[in-house]
C-alpha cells in the first residue's frame, strides 16, 4: 500500500488530526482521510504538510549564484547584472544545462518545492542556429525534472526583440531568439513528454522582448488550459521604457491589450500603481513574487498589503536562485512588507490570524494556479506532493498544531524538511535526496567546464 499516516497534517481546511493518506501508482493522491484509524504497518509521521510550487524559475542562473557580487565602476543594477548573465548564457551546453537544472531541482526538492516553473528561454546553440531537435535544451530540463522527481511546468519563452518598439535583438541575446512559430514548435515536441510528471505552457518573456500582436498570437495559439507567463514591471526603468513608447505602464500596457485572466502568472509586477493594483487583483491572474531574487537585484517591495485587500492572487518563485528555499521566500516577503509598513503580521487579517499559515496556504494556491497542474494541496486528485517535518528538530519540540507553521517559516535556519515525497515517490529521505550524489558530481563537472570557459 501507498500510504503515510499523520498524527498532524494541514489539509486545505486547517490542521487535522490523524490523517490517512493513499497515493497510487501514478503519483495521485487517492485518500486523505482525518480522524482515521492507523493501519498495522503504515509508516508515520508526526507533522505533515504539502509541498510548495515554485512558479518561476531559470535553472541554468542556478550556476551564477554567488558570481555576481562584486561591484563594478559605476553604481550596480539589474541591468549590470542582465550583462554578466548574458556571458555566462553564452556557452552552456544541452548537457551542462541539464547537470545544473538536476542539481537545482534536487535543492529545491530538499527544501520543500516539490513542483517547479520553469521559464525556460535558451533555446539555440552558441552561434545562435537551432538545434537539429528545435526541443533541446527544453527536453534537457524535463530530463533533469525526471532524474530528480520534481514536478516541472515547461514554459518556453517567445523572445524576438531587445527593447520595447521591436528594437533588434543584440548579439548576447542570439540564444534567446525565437518568435511565435518556433515556440509553437517547442510546445508541440514536448507533447508526448506530458504527464502527471510534466505540463507545458508558454512564456511572453517581457513586453520588451514581445510584441503585443505576437503575445496576442500566442496566447490564441496556446491550447486554453495552458498557463502562459511573463515578465513584468520588475525595474522602474522598465515602467519608463513602457511609458516613453506607449503611454501607458506596463501592467496597464498588458491590461489594456490582452485580455488577461487566470491562465496568466504576472511575473514580479513590483511597480504598480493603484489603478494597477485594483485591475491585476481583479483579472484572477498570478502575481509571481520573487522576493530573494527581487532583493538581490535591488528590484523594490511588491504592493502585497494593498492587493490582498482586493483579494489578489499570488504566489512564490526563487527565479535566480540565490535561495532555493519556500521558508525565505516567505520569510523575506513578510519581513519586507514589515519594513515597508513599519508595523508586524502583515498578511493577516481580523479572520486569518496565523501569518506563516497564510503565507503557505496562499502561495499553495498562487503556485499551483501558475503551474497549470493538480499541485499544491492534500486532497484526493492532486498530485501526491507532500513533506514529512523533522519532528526531532529543537525548532517542533512539543508544537502544538497552531505553531508549527510559525516555527516552519519563522524560527532559525535550519532546514525542518526531513522527507519529501513528490508524485507519489520518496525523492528525499532524512533530508537527503535519492540522487544526490550522482547528481552533485554532475554538476561540478559542468561547473568546472563552465569555469574554464569562462577563465
Amino acid at each position: 500500500m501507498n500510504a503515510l499516516f499523520a498524527r498532524h497534517a494541514l489539509l486545505p481546511d486547517g490542521w487535522r488530526g490523524d490523517v490517512l493518506i493513499e497515493w497510487d501508482a501514478r503519483g495521485a493522491l487517492t485518500r486523505v482521510q482525518a480522524d482515521a484509524r492507523a493501519p498495522i504497518g503504515v509508516p508515520r509521521a508526526d507533522y505533515v504538510v504539502p509541498g510548495m510550487a515554485n512558479l518561476h524559475s531559470h535553472a541554468f542562473q542556478r550556476a551564477l549564484g554567488g558570481l555576481t557580487e562584486h561591484a563594478g565602476d559605476g553604481p550596480d543594477s539589474f541591468w549590470t547584472w542582465r550583462e554578466l548573465m548574458y556571458r555566462f548564457a553564452a556557452s552552456i551546453t544541452p548537457e551542462q544545462a541539464e547537470a545544473i537544472a538536476a542539481q537545482l531541482f534536487s535543492e529545491c526538492l530538499r527544501h520543500g518545492y516539490t513542483s517547479l516553473c520553469e521559464f525556460h528561454y535558451i533555446q539555440r546553440d552558441p552561434n545562435g542556429d537551432m538545434y537539429a531537435r528545435p526541443a533541446e535544451m527544453a527536453e534537457r530540463i524535463a530530463a533533469a525534472g525526471q532524474q530528480s522527481g520534481i514536478g516541472l511546468t515547461l514554459l518556453p519563452v517567445l523572445y524576438s526583440h531587445s527593447g520595447f518598439g521591436e528594437q533588434p535583438l543584440k548579439p548576447e541575446q542570439r540564444r534567446f531568439r525565437t518568435d511565435v512559430d518556433t515556440v509553437l514548435r517547442i510546445v508541440e515536441a514536448l507533447g508526448p513528454l506530458r504527464s502527471g510528471q510534466l505540463e507545458v505552457g508558454a512564456a511572453p518573456h517581457s513586453l520588451r522582448a514581445a510584441g503585443i500582436e505576437q503575445i496576442r498570437e500566442l496566447a490564441a495559439a496556446l491550447p486554453k488550459e495552458r498557463p502562459l507567463h511573463i515578465h513584468i514591471a520588475e525595474q522602474q526603468g522598465e515602467v519608463e521604457q513602457s511609458l516613453a513608447f506607449s503611454g501607458w505602464r506596463p501592467v496597464e500596457y498588458l491590461l489594456e491589450n490582452i485580455g488577461i485572466d487566470e491562465r496568466w502568472c504576472l511575473v514580479h509586477a513590483t511597480h504598480l500603481d493603484e489603478d494597477e493594483v485594483k485591475a491585476l487583483a481583479a483579472s484572477g491572474a498570478v502575481a509571481g513574487i520573487c522576493p530573494t531574487t527581487e532583493a538581490n537585484l535591488g528590484d523594490g517591495l511588491f504592493p502585497l498589503g494593498d492587493y490582498l485587500a482586493l483579494g489578489g492572487r499570488w504566489g512564490i518563485g526563487s527565479d535566480s536562485h540565490v535561495s532555493q528555499s519556500p521558508v525565505e521566500e516567505l520569510r523575506w516577503l513578510e519581513y519586507g512588507q514589515r519594513l515597508l509598513h513599519q508595523r508586524r503580521n502583515v498578511v493577516a487579517n481580523a479572520t486569518r490570524r496565523d501569518v506563516a499559515l497564510n503565507l503557505w496556504q496562499d502561495a499553495l494556491a498562487g503556485g499551483a494556479q501558475a503551474a497549470g497542474r493538480a499541485v499544491g494541496a492534500l486532497a484526493a486528485g492532486r498530485r501526491a506532493d507532500l513533506l514529512v517535518l523533522d519532528s526531532a528538530h529543537p525548532n517542533l519540540e512539543g508544537a502544538l498544531e497552531a505553531d508549527v507553521m510559525g516555527r516552519l517559516v519563522f524560527c532559525g535556519n535550519d532546514n525542518l524538511v526531513r522527507d519529501v515525497l513528490a508524485g507519489g515517490r520518496w525523492v528525499v529521505q532524512g533530508g537527503r535526496h535519492m540522487a544526490q550524489d550522482t547528481i552533485a558530481r554532475r554538476y561540478r563537472q559542468a561547473i568546472n567546464q563552465l569555469r574554464e570557459v569562462r577563465a
